[in-house]
């Protein structure tokens, strides 16, 4: 798939897969200084890159795992979402979940990009659900039987 990409600013990197099987291509700051976020602070982190996702797909914003595990940073709202009409600069809310500042270095890896596809669907207004063994169980009601 080929995705289109327009640099914001000139010295922004582009996306890039760690591996063959890569499902998230990696997203870099692009930021002339370093960024110090703050123990339960969230900070909007520049890509300096926009892109033009097909119709019919949608970009999804997820955390590295080892700024996660290791940094306690990952993006404020778990996943961000890049709607295929968007054409604006992609921006990451890294939030610190932890208790120590975190230093964000220019250009450094931030979060992973996966390009989906997605089906919107049309909503129908019924007086009843079909039943189902489950019915309304939620929140943990499965396997404890």
């Amino acid at each position: 798939m080929l995705i289109r990409l327009k640099k914001i600013n000139k010295d922004a990197k582009i996306p890039s897969y760690g591996s063959e099987f890569s499902a998230g291509a990696d997203l870099y700051a692009c930021e002339e200084n370093e960024i110090t976020i703050i123990p339960h602070e969230t900070r909007l982190i520049h890509t300096g890159i926009a892109i033009e996702i097909p119709n019919g797909y949608v970009g999804l914003i997820y955390a590295r795992s080892g700024l996660a595990s290791k940094r306690d940073l990952a993006p404020a709202n778990k996943v961000g979402v890049i709607d295929s009409d968007y054409r604006g600069e992609i921006l990451v809310a890294l939030h610190n979940h932890g208790n120590k500042d975190q230093v964000i270095q220019p250009f450094e890896r931030i979060a992973q990009l996966v390009i989906a596809p997605v089906t919107q669907a049309n909503f129908e207004e019924v007086e009843e659900l079909n039943t189902t063994e489950r019915n309304e169980g939620g929140f943990g009601s499965t396997g404890t039987r």
